[in-house]
């Protein structure tokens, strides 16, 4: 790894910890101890990584913060309201640092610094008068309790150190944060001869004696930029070890193995004992025990294993062998990266449809079967790429608890956020261009939706109000709800204005979702003052603009005095879908096979634009009249029934292809006014067929026509 990409890791992984930080604010119990120590290991992460870069302005922040945290897990603070807030703004501002550093600014910015002032003036007055903001250390672990502790530090660089761009002293002069070096010996043993020494590689090593505090896998985490390039072993003093002993003494009977026993007294940590595992599975069967191993790696002394094993053979149910501690495997991957791999798949799929073409055509038996089995695989390759791409969307409803409680304060209500369906998966294009359009609903739910305490109490209702988020999966899509228990919507105010700026004729009657979809229109707006928030009718047409863009829709359900519901319904993935031909004439369409009930024989009273389906009273669509084809239908037409949102419907076509992997191509600009098509492919002969966009048409055909029971 070298510097660029240590420094690109240090910024993604610091923007994770803000993150957690962040939700650890606004979601923990602020009673409980896990919450204020979730929130100070990841101050005090981010400050031991930027401590490694230089980050001499991103270390003095978070120090701060991390001094008044460690005041709060001392029990001398309380996590109360205005103390969140300015935790919250010191988050906000260490994002802006990492922001700067994620633009190429290494040093302080000025302006920056004159910003984090006043944060640093507030953090001052929860510091005890005179306290300098000590450096606090983490007390996970049993060995961070001996405060005069000594360790002995073996450290050999591995020789491509330097040319990763990695400067061996600066971690060196690191470890002083921890506590004092009282002893440090270079050693030039592996230094070549000078005829054969190479100048960019590094072949020294170091014996360094560390008086700290701090636990073992602290100062191993010092080295974590460099871990793969380097040998590390850190061992403590003989009294130390003593006291390892005196602690594995004192661990409660379990059925432990060795390894778990030297992890839970602190004498070695989880990256050591992976390591021998992985070095004892490589040898010869039998040939060394995993104590064996840790002695000789240096992480342990022998004395510490031998009392390790005295415990582990007190356990009634001794483990004869050791196993393998799972590791947690993963990998970043550059989005760019992961949406040219989905573009080469979708060529594959129409490839692979050619040939298959071409083996019917030719009625070869042994290309069939070559592309049938071809056609099954590609579909695997085809669902294990866009599962690469789909995320929970439990991390973006997050973001708006901050949200929430930032807009609230802002306007004087008390407001709650409940989540629920955080574990639903959507593709992570449709989850970063849903975060701006589900921002403007949240807000229009607190500032319009929800009433001032004292009408909500007046109406009977609790003085705090709630906004609800909630995803779940339905017919192929996901859908998202955005609730709230506020006043709900005036559909007569809406009404009035909307004849007023001439949306409506005077006297045409409208459904309540018909009258509750003006909103959408631009510039329409019945708030009788103009505010921070709202009042200029700019945000809810963006909002529907921007779902529509994602082949996605929008619909409101609301009672007045109850509350709003908005439900923004989208596809899983904006790529590859599976669909299903169907022909009109010579023109072939798809539609998406989630949404299909099932296909039958067409069959209607002449006039009537529906049919009884067992019963059922079916509204249906003949595509070839909607969309203009000429030519005679066929004798024998068919039906596909389709169901999305509690909707039902029939397509008439006139014939039936089969399924059909979609590989979605959007259409051009001065296609984007076309209704009830979502985009297009290519099929196997090279001709495109059209993708139906079964919301749109099921609004065509009855928008209230309900499911029969």
């Amino acid at each position: 790894m070298n510097l660029d990409d240590a420094l690109h890791t240090f910024i993604l992984e610091s923007r994770e910890l803000l993150q957690e930080m962040e939700s650890a604010l606004l979601t923990g119990n602020r009673e409980q101890e896990d919450t204020v120590n979730a929130i100070f290991r990841a101050a005090h992460t981010i400050k031991g990584s930027a401590g490694l870069f230089g980050l001499d302005h991103v270390v003095g922040f978070t120090h701060v913060v991390e001094s008044v945290l460690d005041r709060m897990r001392d029990g001398a603070l309380a996590l109360d309201d205005t103390l969140v807030a300015l935790l919250l703004g010191c988050c906000d501002h260490i994002n802006e640092l990492i922001d700067a550093l994620d633009g190429g600014n290494m040093d302080a910015d000025p302006d920056l610094l004159r910003r984090g002032a006043p944060l640093l003036e507030q953090l001052d007055t929860y510091l005890a008068p005179g306290q300098a903001a000590p450096a606090a250390e983490p007390v996970d672990t049993p060995a961070a309790a001996t405060g005069g502790a000594r360790w002995h530090i073996s450290l050999r660089f591995g020789s491509e150190v330097l040319r990763n761009g990695m400067d061996p002293l600066a971690f060196i002069r690191y470890l002083e944060r921890l506590g004092s070096i009282t002893r440090l010996v270079t050693l030039p043993d592996a230094v070549p001869a000078l005829e054969d020494l190479d100048p960019e590689a590094c072949h020294l090593g170091f014996e360094i004696a560390l008086a700290s505090g701090a636990a073992k896998e602290e100062i191993e985490d010092v080295f974590d930029f460099v871990r793969d390039d380097c040998r590390i072993g850190i061992l403590p003093s003989n009294a130390q070890a003593g006291e390892f002993v005196r602690l594995i003494g004192d661990l409660p009977e379990g059925a432990a193995r060795l390894g778990e026993i030297l992890v839970r007294c602190g004498s070695i940590t989880e990256l050591e004992l992976e390591a021998a595992l992985r070095e004892q599975s490589l040898a010869r069967p039998g040939a060394a025990l995993i104590g064996e191993v840790l002695v000789g790696q240096g992480s342990v002394p022998p004395a510490v294993v031998d009392a390790a094993l005295g415990k582990q053979k007190q356990s009634e149910k001794q483990a004869g062998e050791l196993r393998a501690a799972q590791e947690s495997r993963s990998v970043r991957v550059d989005a760019d990266k992961l949406d040219h791999l989905i573009n080469l798949v979708g060529e594959l799929i129409i490839a692979g449809a050619s040939a298959s073409l071409i083996a019917r055509r030719h009625r070869i038996a042994e290309l069939q079967e070559c592309t049938s089995t071809l056609s099954g695989l590609v579909e695997e390759v085809r669902d294990s790429a866009l599962q690469l791409r789909m995320v929970k969307i439990g991390a973006t409803f997050n973001r708006f608890q901050r949200v929430v409680h930032d807009v609230s304060r802002e306007i004087g209500k008390d407001i709650g956020l409940v989540v629920s369906g955080e574990d639903t998966e959507l593709d992570k294009t449709v989850v970063e261009k849903i975060a701006d359009p589900l921002t403007h609903l949240v807000r229009n739910a607190i500032d319009h939706g929800i009433e001032a305490a004292e009408l909500r109490m007046a109406r009977g209702k609790p003085a705090r109000g709630t906004v609800r988020l909630n995803a779940y999966h339905d017919s192929g899509s996901i859908v998202i709800e955005v609730g709230d228990d506020g006043g709900g919507l005036k559909r007569e105010r809406i009404l009035a204005k909307a004849i007023e700026r001439g949306l409506v004729e005077p006297g045409r009657v409208l459904s309540d979702s018909e009258t509750y979809a003006l909103i959408f229109e631009p510039g329409f707006s019945t708030a009788d003052q103009v505010t921070n928030l709202s009042g200029r009718g700019v945000g809810m047409d963006v909002v529907k603009s921007n779902i529509a863009a994602l082949r996605g829709s929008v619909d409101i359900a609301s009672e007045e005095g109850v509350g709003t519901t908005v439900t923004v319904r989208l596809p899983l993935t904006l790529a590859i879908i599976d669909g299903f031909l169907v022909g009109v004439g010579k023109t072939s369409f798809v539609v998406p096979l989630d949404t299909i009930e099932e296909c039958v024989e067409f069959s209607s009273e002449p006039g009537h634009d529906y049919t009884n389906l067992r019963g059922e009273i079916l509204p249906f669509v003949r595509l070839r009249s909607l969309f203009g084809i000429e030519g005679a239908p066929a004798r024998r037409e068919s039906i596909v029934v389709v169901k999305q949102g509690g909707r039902k419907a029939g397509l008439v076509v006139d014939s039936l292809l089969g399924e059909f992997q979609t590989v979605i191509k959007p259409l051009g600009k001065m296609f984007n006014g076309v209704s009830c098509i979502s985009g297009s492919t290519i099929l196997g002969s090279g001709e495109v067929a059209l993708i139906v966009d079964v919301p749109a048409l099921l609004k065509q055909v009855g928008h209230d026509t309900p499911l029969a029971a």
